[in-house]
């Protein structure tokens, strides 16, 4: 039976408010997804008529307005190909319907035996950031005391992870926005380092009108993004630097903040540490010098140091970075960056300037903080510190030692997979890893040699497809829990229908297979359950949920963490003190990073013509993550049906490249081959590719696995590539299949 409910979208992590009404009874899917969606030929994408009314709620982040995802989002929840029975794999390849005592047998079984013969750490888990707070502290735990394993990530240390440690090294604690979101509408100066949100998180604009009308915005992108079009007539600056130059831009800014005077300097003495150490640390990088490695005018450096310092005196200034900055392998040091400027201005802990990162997907935040990280416990504690883990272990009932060491971040848990003394045994919830991780055939090639591979989903993902076992969940429509917006606000997600009769939570399975197990403590399948015993495990922790409860949502009062019982919350970080033992702020120096050098493109067979240039990723209005969803829905898919490489008019004609023509773009790793949309948008040696589709347009295949050495985070922004017209223009179409054993490597 369904009804209406008060929810949030299932995107991003804006997590715009949302009305659902029933206009009809749910129509069940007619047959269990048996392919992955094609990348193109819109009719995969089924018309389906919606089963709920989606309206836009008044909320302070999105204010009623949602961006085409979250309005065709209810598309998704009766579409023909929601898988809605257990299907196992069979030796033809083809997954097929079983029931779930069996399907629970064969994972517990898979578990038990690959544990017995390779140890506990041969089975691992890896979570997702679109989790509920309930499945993904649960995950942590099932994990932990169920599976016994250490060998537990998520798809979170692809998305926060660099802006995470860098928060943490300075401030204390991770949390995106210290401040709500409203706070940036009187703002006199925003400068946003690698983030483009008019596509990304449209409704977030409405927060940006303020500053572009008084012309104090300061976009920082190599392309000349859809955000970046708003500091146009007189909205402000565009600063478009060589990829992999963040980093020096932000240490030219603070030289010219320290040298013309510009610095706080009551707030840097009150309040920070390491001045001395940063000042040092940013002599060499005077604007001139600054401006021969980015590519970034020198005075135009200065008049962004200087409209940040007027801001931070007149009306506030705000600098906010996202993954364009993040996801490189110095992607801490350059949050670092951006932090210790901000503080040289005084900005954080201000009632009307402050520095943030925007965190990406749905619960991007409260999925790193209550355990499915390969270094946390619940309450963002680290899993090393005995006194965490004391504490955890006492809300779970089980010894201390119970509680497994640290594991591997995502990408070294990945590259484990088949290997000897690696993950043998791999259970996979709300990731579709396959599209999304970097070096992809690297990673499929690791799926495929696994003894046995589960996947928790509602679609046949490019991840699922690939499974020995896939269980099929609920939608977000159709359960009930918590999530952590971007500003550290927990929200209420209602239920508004029932599910297909044959899927299951999350926590249903987790509490069957753990039953089966015979592990220690309790595993409900009640979110509100769950909830409760979050509260406890998380309470004293820097992300301390112990005063949030269901009935205060349900009522719509406002909860940022940290909320400890007894509290109001806390909406404004860091107004009395940093989360130091001694309260101040870390200012630490840093430095860029030599990057490894390429693999040039002759004598290995390859076109010696090729031309070598610089890959950045990023998404695209229409579609989320890698596509698993939007890609199924015919409105979304008919605007954008295939991946496009952008590249510039000039380098396009040096290669022989028209509009449309089928371009290859290659490397080491893999090749990808779609079509040319021809933009003076991006500089004329760098390329950009959506990383939202599969196969022979996935962008990942060309993404390089090396990390950041203090945050994990992959090298999805800076990839050198190869880049010629296609040969074959007809042959070299791409094909709409899995890739195949022998394209892995």
């Amino acid at each position: 039976m369904t009804k209406s409910a008060d929810t949030h979208c299932p995107y991003c992590a804006l997590q715009c408010a949302m009305t659902l009404k029933s206009p009809a009874e749910l129509t069940p899917a007619s047959e269990p997804g048996s392919v992955p969606v094609p990348t193109q030929a819109a009719a995969a994408a089924a018309a389906t008529v919606p089963v709920l009314e989606v309206s836009g709620r008044d909320f302070p982040t999105n204010r009623g307005g949602l961006c085409r995802k979250g309005w065709t989002s209810a598309t998704l929840l009766n579409h023909p190909g929601r898988v809605t029975e257990p299907l196992l794999k069979g030796d033809d390849g083809i997954h097929r319907p079983i029931g779930w005592d069996q399907a629970l047998r064969l994972v517990t079984t898979a578990v038990k035996e690959t544990q017995a013969r390779y140890g506990k750490d041969a089975v691992g888990v890896f979570g997702g950031g679109g989790l509920t707070n309930e499945k993904a502290y649960m995950l942590g735990k099932f994990a932990r005391l169920a599976l016994g394993t250490s060998r537990i990530d998520y798809n979170g240390r692809f998305c926060m992870s660099s802006a995470a440690a860098a928060g943490m090294r300075a401030f204390g604690v991770d949390r995106g926005l210290p401040f709500p979101l409203e706070d940036l509408d009187n703002a006199s100066t925003i400068m946003m380092l690698g983030s483009n949100v008019a596509e990304t998180m449209p409704p977030f604009v409405q927060h940006l009108k303020g500053v572009r009308d008084a012309g104090g915005l300061v976009i920082v992108d190599p392309r000349r993004s859809a955000t970046a079009n708003f500091t146009a007539d007189g909205g402000g600056l565009h600063l478009q630097p060589l990829p992999g130059t963040d980093l020096t831009l932000l240490l030219g800014l603070s030289h010219v903040v320290i040298h013309e005077g510009l610095a706080d300097a009551a707030f840097i003495a009150e309040r920070t540490s390491g001045y001395d150490a940063v000042v040092r640390s940013v002599s060499a990088y005077w604007p001139e010098r600054v401006q021969s490695i980015t590519g970034v005018p020198a005075e135009l450096i200065r008049e962004t140091a200087r409209r940040l310092a007027d801001g931070a005196r007149k009306g506030g200034s705000y600098i906010l970075t996202g993954r364009g900055v993040e996801q490189h392998v110095d992607g801490t040091d350059t949050a670092t960056a951006a932090i210790n400027l901000s503080l040289l201005l005084g900005l954080p802990g201000s009632l009307r300037s402050g520095y943030g990162t925007l965190t990406g997907q749905g619960n991007g935040q409260g999925g790193r903080e209550h355990g499915q990280k390969a270094d946390q416990l619940p309450g963002y504690r680290k899993i090393t510190d005995p006194a965490a883990r004391a504490h955890v272990a006492g809300v779970w009932g089980v010894p201390e030692e119970t509680i497994p060491g640290p594991g591997l971040p995502a990408v070294q848990l990945l590259k484990s997979l088949g290997q000897p003394d690696g993950v043998r045994c791999l259970l996979v919830h709300a990731s579709n890893i396959a599209v999304a991780s970097p070096d992809a055939n690297s990673v499929i090639a690791g799926l495929r040699s696994l003894d046995f591979l589960v996947v928790c989903d509602f679609f046949m993902s490019e991840t699922a497809a690939e499974a020995d076992l896939i269980l099929p969940v609920l939608q977000w429509a159709e359960e009930e829990g918590t999530l952590t917006n971007l500003e550290g606000r927990v929200l209420r997600r209602r239920r508004a229908l029932q599910p297909p009769a044959g899927a299951r939570s999350e926590l249903w399975i987790m509490a069957r297979l753990a039953e089966a197990l015979e592990a220690p403590s309790t595993y409900s399948e009640d979110p509100e359950t769950v909830f409760e015993e979050l509260r406890l495990a998380s309470a004293g922790g820097l992300a301390d949920y112990s005063g949030i409860d269901y009935a205060m949502l349900d009522r719509g009062e406002a909860a940022y963490w940290p909320y400890p019982a007894g509290s109001t919350g806390t909406p404004r970080l860091f107004l009395d003190a940093f989360a130091h033992p001694d309260g101040k702020a870390v200012m630490t120096p840093v430095a860029p990073r030599r990057r490894r050098t390429p693999v040039t493109p002759t004598g290995d067979g390859r076109d010696p013509a090729a031309k070598t240039m610089t890959l950045i990723t990023g998404r695209l209005l229409e579609h989320y993550q890698s596509g698993a969803q939007t890609r199924r829905v015919s409105e979304l898919l008919a605007s954008q049906p295939e991946a496009k490489v952008q590249i510039h008019p000039a380098a396009a004609a040096s290669m022989g490249i028209a509009e449309g023509s089928f371009v290859s773009v290659a490397n080491e790793r893999g090749q990808v081959v779609c079509r040319a949309e021809l933009s003076t948008a991006i500089r004329p040696e760098t390329v950009f590719l959506p990383f939202h589709f599969p196969e022979l347009e996935s962008a990942n295949r060309l993404t390089e696995a090396a990390t950041d050495p203090i945050s994990g985070m992959p090298e999805f922004k800076f990839n050198k590539v190869w880049v010629r017209l296609a040969a074959d223009q007809a042959a070299n179409q791409p094909q709409n299949h899995v890739l195949q054993t022998t394209e892995a490597s």
